[in-house]
């Protein structure tokens, strides 16, 4: 279970020209303008990028750093799980976005990158970015959250995942879509599914307060069918991105094949004491980073910066 749920291998871009992206957040109410336009943001988010590669790969997470390039300007470039993802079958899925500056991220050298890097050998290529021109989207593993044991890809609607996409997704990876409605404290729709839930191997973290109420039990049902442990988190830890995690898989000399949860510091203080408890119980190990500048100007915390690259045998 381990092995099928959890990546070993993660692609992360380096950026250059990061920056608080007006064009997306109209969609994303977690992004926040900044206090002052003082030029600094750039450089603040390569020092917490660095330290995040820094720290994975001190846990044996093997890391593919793509570097951006400063023109043109893409200013989320620092979250590829949104537009290319890599399976164990060798499959690469490209996915459409919504924002015209964001599919300015797919660049094939990225791609090649990974590919040199971590030894990722691409059999087939499920090619969704012709649904732009008809204005659908589905951005990867932001919109889609995947039990890869059972199967099952779990979407919450908004502008950037459609139903159209999901469904054609679904058939085309052998996964069935679960497809439900989620608000944030305020009501407004959840732009992405990875913000409220992090399936890893033994747990489920859901911000099941965000599913709409008519939809709520049913979604549930389904994640507590795995036999995972169902920890559930209030709309002010969803607010601080402790739905927003990611756990990894890596070998240890102590532990064998283990597992590593990563998550940003404002997660693990919006989580809480009890829950962080539920949360280190059914994991390994927790890496907890600092990413404060990405997390307030792009919107999106360590989840969103990890592309996670699956490896056949």
């Amino acid at each position: 279970m381990l092995e099928l749920q959890c990546a070993g291998a993660v692609l992360m871009v380096r950026p250059a020209a990061f920056d608080y992206n007006p064009e997306t957040a109209a969609t994303n109410r977690m992004q926040r303008r900044p206090t002052a336009q003082d030029g600094t943001a750039g450089a603040l988010a390569l020092s917490e990028f660095d330290q995040f590669v820094r720290s994975l790969t001190s846990e044996g997470i093997s890391v593919s750093v793509a570097e951006d390039t400063p023109e043109p300007a893409k200013p989320d470039a620092v979250f590829p799980n949104n537009w290319v993802s890599f399976h164990a079958d060798g499959t690469l899925v490209l996915y459409p976005m919504q924002s015209e500056s964001r599919r300015r991220e797919r660049r094939p050298e990225v791609i090649e990158r990974a590919i040199a890097d971590l030894g990722f050998s691409v059999r087939r290529t499920v090619d969704l970015t012709h649904h732009e021109q008809a204005g659908r989207f589905l951005e990867g593993t932001g919109s889609l959250v995947l039990d890869h044991v059972n199967r099952l890809a779990f979407a919450c609607r908004s502008p950037r995942t459609h139903e159209d996409v999901l469904e054609e997704w679904s058939r085309a990876m052998g996964y069935e879509p679960i497809l439900f409605d989620a608000s944030d404290r305020h009501g407004v729709p959840l732009y992405h599914t990875n913000v409220l839930m992090c399936i890893g191997a033994r747990a489920v973290v859901i911000g099941a307060e965000a599913i709409a109420v008519a939809q709520r039990a049913a979604v549930l049902e389904r994640l507590a069918a795995s036999g995972r442990e169902l920890i559930e988190i209030g709309p002010e830890a969803v607010a601080g991105f402790a739905g927003n995690m990611l756990e990894l898989a890596t070998w240890d000399e102590a532990l064998g094949d283990s597992t590593v949860l990563v998550m940003s510091t404002s997660a693990r203080r919006a989580l809480g004491a009890e829950a962080y408890a539920r949360v280190s119980a059914a994991t390994d190990t927790v890496l907890t980073v600092p990413v404060p500048t990405i997390e307030q100007l792009g919107g999106g915390s360590v989840r969103c910066m990890l592309a996670e690259v699956f490896l056949g045998a």
